[in-house]
């Protein structure tokens, strides 16, 4: 919902301007407070907002009203901050006065208060506002008798195996989760184990009940009643209360051996409102709950559930050629077209079968087929297939209020990309689409915000970090094209590709292009140009160019200049985008343009140079939170930060979290003041320089005073480097640190998980272990490290996961103990020597002798 993102980002840029250490502008008091009450009204009222799918046109007015008084809002605070800073750096442009920005701040708090206002007398006309009345979703239309069994291609075995669950295991009554995403077949299959002969003839009593997103408690009992105890008629009924039916169907119920399908269950309360009404007999009855929520599964506090996937090649095509020709086979002519269109379907049945259906009344030729094949996502979401769209909107609109801009702010990425995480939070955090939560930054957050997401199954896992962190993910293509098509209907974010443009492009305020720099039209270069709203610019644009967005939050260019020094020209881009909080960009020369630093809100830094000692002043941007410089994915060539401050000028960076790559940094008192609560590092120290009798001449032993320091990269010679607690992950590299080092300096840290040791990171001939060590390490890495004996115990890592050893040839033995710690998932072996890899290949056939097949030994040659 981009009017809910809109108000948080309005609340966001409030509370920047309050905690800056130096704010470009005030506001009135009563004013602020003004606007601060009208702004959460409208947020709480949203948070309560519930749109179906085909909610009326007043509905799209409330919400649109609502954005529209936000953005403006937005755009009177941030051009008054724009013009303050410009007057500041006595750039030669027309500036708003005070007055005009209070009285146009006013104006923007009459609009949200009249908004108010109206919202409220609707409440009192209607007793609640319409908006609030969620109509009947599509899952509740369904019938609760499920007589027919439906054409269920592709899950054979899946359905095999849940009968088998379903009329076998133990006496005591069990909960079987079926869990996917919207248009799996999740529906399908409940409905042909319900009226398998199986079930039927198993079971005493069967029921089917449609929970749906806004669920009934009093209804759920009655749809189950009205079915297993037919002798009272309806209106013997329909005065009941929730207790009085549920003490009838308890009643009913008990000692009877029963099979109960609770359909499309959206949260756990449904369930916990009716859970005492059915009994455990200890008889072998069942509940089948069929959900779209993954977290739901472990609420029930029964695993053994089911996770539908998609369906695989052949099947796709068997659920095809049965929906478009039924008992017939497919003609060969249309074969290979079929095929194509089928591919586009993505394994997912509810296209399969949309698309389907559309065909078995199309002209079957190949060119009436062709025109299928070539947009099958945007058929799927047509607006003559309602079944379809009601489906997959259903997950949208269901979504919490917050979650919505996150989920239409990633149809920035293109089809079938592998979305990082990282990079997605970097973007969304500095669009300001976070709502602040006590205790937590807003990465934090943000990462929440995609673990609900996926809990929801609107995101497709790809990776998750060895502490089970989601890494990155992508998205089905029906997904993102809904999140496209609402996104831009809701003018939140518009995607330029080879379509047409539209006219009021230049309103846009989130903008990613798919052009290169040499396919722009004249008409669409000059409607960007004019552009003078927009927030967010992502993409490759031409060389002339003119970046005259003053008002910009994020800039991602990824290729925007070819000139062989274009410092200069960095420079005049930069000079006039005072607003920015996220730049992405590659920057020619050896330090960041100066005119960065007139950025009062720059949050992140990322920049791509291939100057070693690149010089960059970061203490006087108070709000950054993340710095970043790549050359080549290596940690030479890194940036400097001068050690020596102006208490006046450099600010202790509070928020500051990355830092990366930093060259030969001395850790003194200053800098340790300055970075707080820093998160991630990466040094480099390179350098060879005269202590003159001083040992620790980069003050590398103060690094221990990083309390909230949980990754680590270091690169460079030093036995003076001390390692904070609170460590997770430490990567070491050309340290040249003595195996009598490591239980001093790293075994000791309790919370690290990851250790990974690089060229000649520890030399030595041997490494001796002692308990009380590593005692949550996951995974060892040592690569390129001169070590022939390990001396070890199995109880030494008692949490090991995985141990990778990659060009290790002085190494003799892996020692066998190591195969005895029960964590262990797998050791891999990169250009070993013989003798390590035949230990490996021995610690595997011991550990199958003990009945411990799991071990994996992965060795590459």
């Amino acid at each position: 919902m981009a009017a809910y993102g809109a108000l948080v980002s309005v609340m966001n840029i409030i509370d920047q301007i309050q905690t800056h250490p130096n704010p470009p502008i005030s506001i009135h008091q009563k004013q602020l407070e003004s606007l601060i009450e009208a702004v959460t009204s409208l947020q709480h009222f949203l948070e309560s907002y519930s749109p179906h799918v085909g909610y009326t046109e007043e509905e799209d007015i409330w919400e649109s009203r609502i954005a529209e008084a936000a953005y403006a809002a937005e755009d009177v605070i941030e051009s008054y901050i724009v013009d303050q800073i410009h007057a500041q750096s006595e750039i030669d442009v027309q500036h708003i006065s005070s007055p005009e920005f209070y009285q146009g701040l006013q104006k923007v708090i009459e609009s949200m208060n009249l908004i108010n206002i109206e919202i409220d007398e609707k409440m009192v006309v209607q007793d609640q506002p319409h908006i609030m009345k969620s109509v009947t979703p599509a899952g509740s239309s369904r019938s609760t008798s499920t007589a027919k069994n439906v054409t269920m291609i592709g899950f054979d075995d899946v359905l095999d195996r849940m009968l088998d669950k379903i009329t076998g295991g133990g006496p005591p009554r069990q909960i079987i989760p079926i869990v996917g995403m919207g248009g799996i077949g999740k529906t399908t299959l409940a409905r042909n184990i319900f009226v398998s002969p199986l079930v039927q003839e198993s079971f005493a009593v069967c029921a089917w009940s449609v929970i749906s997103q806004e669920y009934n408690a009093r209804e759920i009992l009655r749809q189950v009643l009205d079915q297993v105890d037919k002798r009272d008629r309806e209106n013997d009924k329909k005065d009941l209360s929730e207790d009085e039916l549920g003490d009838h169907l308890y009643k009913y119920l008990i000692g009877r051996k029963y099979f109960i399908v609770m359909d499309d269950m959206w949260n756990i309360e449904a369930w916990n409102r009716v859970r005492r009404f059915f009994p455990d007999s200890k008889n072998g009855s069942r509940i089948v709950v069929t959900t779209r929520l993954s977290n739901l599964v472990s609420q029930f506090n029964y695993s053994n559930g089911l996770d539908l996937k998609f369906l695989d090649e052949d099947a796709c095509w068997n659920l095809f050629c049965k929906t478009v020709f039924g008992e017939e086979a497919c003609p060969l002519e249309l074969e290979d077209v079929g095929k194509k269109i089928v591919e586009g379907c993505k394994g997912l049945p509810l296209s399969i079968v949309v698309i389907g259906g559309l065909l078995s009344k199309s002209e079957r030729t190949k060119e009436s087929w062709g025109l299928f094949e070539k947009n099958i996502s945007s058929i799927v979401n047509s607006d003559d297939n309602q079944s379809c769209l009601q489906v997959l909107y259903m997950s949208y609109n269901k979504l919490p209020v917050h979650l919505k801009p996150c989920f239409l702010f990633m149809g920035m990425y293109g089809e079938d990309v592998e979305i990082f995480v990282s990079s997605l939070i970097l973007c969304f955090v500095a669009a300001g689409y976070v709502k602040p939560i006590k205790g937590k930054c807003s990465e934090e957050i943000a990462q929440e915000y995609l673990e609900e997401l996926v809990e929801r199954n609107l995101l497709i896992v790809e990776k998750r970090r060895h502490g089970g962190k989601l890494e990155s993910f992508k998205m089905h293509d029906l997904l993102r094209d809904l999140c496209l098509r609402e996104a831009q209907k809701l003018k939140f974010l518009f995607v330029l590709g080879d379509r047409s443009f539209p006219q009021a492009v230049n309103s846009q305020r989130h903008i990613v292009s798919r052009l290169k720099k040499d396919e722009y039209p004249t008409p669409l270069i000059q409607s960007l140009e004019s552009a003078s709203l927009v927030r967010m610019l992502v993409g490759e644009f031409p060389d002339s160019f003119s970046y005259n967005f003053r008002l910009l939050r994020i800039m991602v260019l990824e290729d925007y200049s070819e000139e062989e020094d274009s410092h200069d020209y960095c420079e005049e881009i930069l000079h006039g985008l005072v607003n920015l909080r996220l730049l992405i960009m590659e920057v020619r020369g050896h330090s960041l343009p100066s005119s960065v630093y007139f950025h009062w809100n720059l949050q992140t830094l990322v920049i791509q140079n291939d100057h070693e000692d690149y010089v960059c002043e970061i203490w006087k941007l108070p709000q950054l939170r993340h710095f970043i410089i790549y050359n080549g994915g290596t940690l030479i060539g890194a940036y400097c930060l001068p050690d020596r401050f102006n208490d006046e000028k450099d600010m202790v960076l509070k928020d500051l979290q990355t830092l990366c790559v930093v060259s030969n940094l001395k850790f003194g008192e200053g800098v340790l003041k300055r970075i707080p609560n820093i998160k991630k590092l990466k040094l480099c120290y390179d350098r060879e320089v005269d202590t003159s009798g001083e040992e620790d001449y980069y003050r590398l032993n103060n690094l221990c005073c990083l309390h909230k320091l949980q990754t680590l990269r270091f690169r460079g010679s030093s036995r003076q480097v001390s390692f904070p607690h609170s460590l997770k992950k430490l990567t070491l590299e050309c340290t040249q640190l003595a195996w009598e080092d490591m239980s001093t300096k790293i075994g000791s840290l309790p919370h690290l998980q990851v250790l990974k040791l690089k060229n000649n990171s520890f030399i030595g001939s041997e490494w001796e272990t002692t308990e009380d060590q590593f005692l949550n390490l996951k995974i060892l890495l040592i690569e390129a490290c001169y070590l022939e004996c390990w001396i070890t115990d199995n109880t030494h890592f008692p949490r090991l996961e995985h141990l990778h050893l990659r060009w290790m040839e002085s190494l003799r033995e892996i020692p066998s103990c190591i195969g005895d710690i029960p964590t262990l998932h797998s050791i891999k072996l990169l250009y070993c020597s013989d003798s390590a890899v035949a230990s490996a290949q021995t610690i595997k056939e011991e550990q199958q002798e003990l009945g411990n097949q799991d071990l994996r030994i992965i060795v590459v040659e």
